[in-house]
């Protein structure tokens, strides 16, 4: 069997899809490896976000160059949406044989067939019908416990900064049986955690079922199975969701809800389509109905035109909120989207660091603040592991989200147990046992 190796960059949704992947090329006698010595087709699940995360890749082409120098025949592939963004780009580098989007995945047998024929190939076609609803993925977490369910594909609100409605088409919802009966699966199999993730799944509609009834139908599945979800979009998460989360203790207590500034004017210009009031509308009702739901965000600093003023709106709703976490970026122009066609990047660089830098040292000492108010507190954990620096402790996370490590020789991956936090760091509670 030929032996396949993918790195998976970015987020939930790559990892989802890269198990995809596995599993149409398991069906064709490919073996999954993660050793890349060993690999006859190298290939890279890919992210283009950021211009980082694609400057990355080029780094990491460059390193898979080397393993083909003594190999010629070693297939190189991009997948993702750095393939669907670059295209053609990718190919005439000289450096990659095979670039494949999001919607394509099914074909990746026939094209790596041609490939070994000495022709390079692509297919970066977006569906408006293609979800992978039938294919069940070839699991590769490593500790049994948590497994990703992708319940659409796809993004319709064109956020004037963002490159996914590019490269991921437009929204796709899956057929709710089909995620229900995988749920079912990885419950069935010992999994104890599952993750819905859409770039928007507060947007979910398949026939008559709304993300909120979804998520029931995957909650009533067992009371000892988790569910997660992301990511939500402020303009679009319900009462009738929050009421949802807020009737089913397995659904965990914790929304990530991206924010991207505290200003209305920017909101505006980033086609947000919310402003300030309304998200403080939506935290509040969070957290009239779940005072203990862990909320975290999204924020970018320096979009174009913003101003000192605009960005202390955005370190004042971080205050206002008291967020447990949050993922903050500077401004990364992406080619082909809204704001790069018509809005100058003009903000300097020093100033986004700068920026960002505050921004990152505020939602620092907001994180240590979250987890110092629940020391003393008892939680109800799910393990997921020995921690990364003593195999002795186990870690894992809250319902709200928030990562604990505690000693423990007698529990294992998969089981709940209940802690005390006794102490913290801004990112981890450390707990004891609670006999």
């Amino acid at each position: 069997m030929k032996k396949v190796y993918i790195e998976t960059y970015g987020c939930q949704m790559n990892v989802s899809d890269t198990e995809l992947v596995f599993s149409i090329l398991g069906k064709e006698a490919y073996e999954r490896t993660e050793d890349i010595f060993e690999a006859d087709v190298i290939m890279a699940n890919t992210c283009s976000v950021r211009d980082n995360a694609e400057q990355r890749i080029w780094g990491r082409i460059e390193q898979f160059q080397t393993h083909k120098k003594g190999r010629p025949e070693l297939v190189i592939g991009i997948l993702g949406c750095m393939a669907g963004r670059l295209k053609d780009a990718l190919l005439e580098s000289g450096k990659v044989d095979l670039v494949v989007g999001p919607d394509a995945y099914r074909t990746l047998p026939a094209l790596l067939e041609a490939v070994r024929k000495g022709r390079p190939q692509m297919n970066v076609e977006l569906s408006r019908e293609e979800t992978y609803a039938d294919i069940s993925p070839m699991r590769i977490d490593k500790n049994g416990v948590s497994a990703f369910i992708s319940i659409m594909r796809g993004c319709n609100n064109v956020c004037s900064y963002c490159v996914v409605p590019y490269t991921r088409g437009v929204e796709r919802s899956r057929d709710f049986r089909s995620i229900v009966r995988e749920a079912c699966d990885c419950f069935a199999s010992g999994y104890k955690e599952v993750t819905l993730l859409g770039q928007n799944v507060d947007s979910y509609l398949y026939e008559d079922v709304n993300f909120a009834r979804l998520l029931a139908m995957v909650a009533e599945i067992s009371p000892q199975l988790r569910v997660r979800f992301s990511t939500s979009h402020p303009k679009d998460i319900s009462d009738e969701l929050i009421e949802t989360m807020a009737s089913k203790p397995n659904i965990c207590r914790h929304i990530h809800l991206p924010v991207q500034s505290g200003n209305d004017r920017i909101l505006e210009k980033m086609r947000r389509r919310y402003n300030r009031d309304w998200y403080l509308g939506r935290v509040a009702k969070i957290r009239e109905l779940m005072p203990d739901c862990g909320i975290s965000t999204d924020a970018i600093v320096g979009f174009c035109s913003e101003t000192e003023e605009e960005f202390r709106d955005t370190l004042s709703l971080f205050e206002e909120v008291g967020y447990d976490n949050a993922f903050m970026f500077y401004y990364s122009e992406r080619p082909g989207t809204l704001a790069h066609r018509n809005y100058p990047d003009d903000v300097p660089q020093e100033v986004k660091m700068r920026r960002l830098n505050k921004l990152i040292r505020l939602q620092n000492r907001l994180s240590l603040e979250s987890n110092r108010r629940d020391l003393g507190r008892e939680f109800e954990v799910l393990a997921e592991g020995p921690s990364k620096k003593d195999k002795n402790e186990l870690c894992g996370r809250t319902s709200s989200n928030k990562m604990c490590v505690w000693p423990d020789t007698i529990h294992k991956a998969g089981d709940y147990v209940r802690v005390r936090a006794t102490n913290c760091t801004q990112a981890t509670l450390l707990c004891e046992l609670v006999k």
